[in-house]
């Protein structure tokens, strides 16, 4: 069966599907929404949203329904898919031995579009029956610097929602003015959950959202930072961009029609720091841990498992991968990723509660290798000037101050710099996805002849260019790099 000939997804059809496909028993049309939720992507559909329908399935949650919203152009997609299908979407699960476990998932109620009607957004994010937002905005999203923490007030966008009576066009302006509304009616502010892969998510957002309101009324934004509660939280489930043949796949499985599904690895893992000011679901029942100090699980996630992804990533590239289950398969390329986690990353981390640690790192490699997840390794090349300055950069500076190993951290960022050339190992280009490409990949060409060219530019780097030993090791496989070639440097680098 075609995509063509499969039965539309909506919920008048949920009935007719495949037996094949698990559905929601649940009734739908009681569902109030208690949850807006800003980035509805792959992860979010894979992980967020799933819980919530795991906890409708069970029977409760049901004042906890997901209202979606989008403030970006490429959103318009997910727009007119979940329009289309009454909010409902297949998340297939996808097994090393080639086997599916799909659902449709049905948390997900509303759908709005900030450009088409800004005050549509603004009127629920006001209404008191809305008690949490939630953000999966990517580490960018978030306009701070991750060398300085400072907010990035001058962003084009920023400074246009902070003009005078501007209809809010981002996250920062739609959700200052909803809470400026709700402390104005005096409604108790909604909790914002941060879900996005940055140390310390909860605290950045607090940070920056009362920033944000700062600029536009200094009492606004201490009212923000003192009477808005932002818990931390550590999310975990490799979600790649959906493949164009999964549409197909779904409707060949099941008969199903689906505009957007979304494939995802077995594993999942949501750890919650338990500080909501209007409650929440009872996201424990369904897994979830909730715990008071959510920085142990961040870190081990952030520098074991996100760090790995991009010491993988451009090595992987620039050695002719292209799909990361290939490059996680090569044993040069899993003993380098042991030695990054066991010898560098391991020591900066604190004691994680109930973790095995040496179990944890071993089924990293195991995840990575996953074949029927397909992820990309153009994927992990992506927005680099965001990831590297949270997830591998912190390692290098805890590591020089303790006088420990830094060669393999130091590596990555020689890997990213060599791939920013945009040239591969063939001589073919590299599209290179990063909102700082513009400065990066001029200074990445002139560092065959300067080798620390890259390393210039502070905003990412900070000081380390002033770092003898961080330098050192950085040129070094550069070098490597350029004389022997990717493949090479990482099974030397490997031991």
């Amino acid at each position: 069966m075609t995509w063509d000939t499969s039965v539309p997804l909506r919920a008048a059809s949920l009935r007719d599907l495949d037996s094949g496909i698990a559905v929601p028993t649940y009734d739908r049309s009681g569902i109030s929404t208690g949850i807006v939720h800003f980035g509805v992507g792959g992860f979010h559909r894979a992980h967020q949203a799933m819980y919530i329908d795991r906890l409708l399935e069970r029977g409760g949650a049901r004042e906890w329904g997901i209202c979606g919203v989008g403030v970006l152009p490429a959103d318009r997609r997910m727009r007119d898919a979940l329009s289309a299908q009454d909010g409902l979407y297949t998340l297939s699960v996808l097994a090393p031995d080639g086997s599916w476990t799909t659902r449709v998932i049905g948390s997900i109620v509303e759908y709005l579009y900030a450009p088409d009607d800004p005050e549509a957004v603004l009127t629920k994010l006001a209404d008191p029956a809305t008690r949490i937002v939630s953000l999966t905005v990517t580490e960018g999203g978030y306009h701070f610097s991750a060398t300085t923490g400072a907010f990035h007030a001058d962003d084009p966008d920023i400074r246009a929602d902070l003009a005078p009576n501007a209809v809010p066009a981002t996250i920062f302006g739609l959700i200052t003015e909803a809470l400026a509304r709700r402390r104005a009616r005096g409604v108790t502010p909604f909790t914002v959950m941060s879900c996005d892969n940055i140390e310390g998510n909860g605290d950045v957002a607090r940070a920056t959202f009362s920033a944000f309101a700062r600029l536009r009324d200094r009492e606004l934004g201490d009212w923000v930072a003192r009477e808005v509660w932002f818990p931390n939280s550590m999310v975990d489930r490799i979600t790649p961009v959906t493949p164009p043949e999964a549409a197909e796949e779904v409707a060949r499985r099941y008969g199903v029609a689906d505009r957007w599904p979304v494939v995802t690895e077995p594993f999942t893992q949501w750890v919650l720091e338990d500080s909501f000011s209007l409650g929440r679901p009872d996201y424990g029942a369904v897994g979830v841990q909730l715990v008071d100090d959510v920085a142990p699980y961040e870190l081990m996630k952030l520098r074991l498992l996100n760090a790995s992804h991009q010491a993988l990533a451009y090595f992987g590239y620039l050695s002719g991968y292209r799909l990361v289950h290939d490059a996680a398969r090569d044993p040069a390329f899993q003993r380098f990723l042991l030695r990054y986690m066991d010898i560098e990353a391991t020591p900066t981390l604190r004691p994680v509660p109930g973790v095995d640690l040496g179990l944890y790192k071993r089924t990293l490699i195991e995840r990575f290798s996953n074949p029927a997840i397909g992820d990309t390794v153009a994927r992990l090349c992506a927005e680099s000037s965001d990831r590297i300055p949270k997830w591998v950069l912190p390692v290098i500076r805890q590591r020089l101050a303790e006088d420990g190993e830094i060669t393999c951290a130091a590596a990555i960022v020689a890997s990213w710099a060599r791939y920013a050339e945009g040239v591969d190992e063939q001589g073919e280009p590299i599209e290179i996805v990063d909102r700082l490409r513009d400065r990066l990949v001029p200074l990445a060409r002139r560092q065959r002849e300067d080798r620390t060219a890259f390393l210039s530019e502070r905003s990412v780097f900070g000081d380390l260019i002033d770092e003898p030993r961080f330098v050192s090791a950085y040129v070094k496989v550069l070098d490597s790099l350029y004389a022997k070639g990717s493949r090479a440097t990482v099974a030397e680098l490997a031991g």
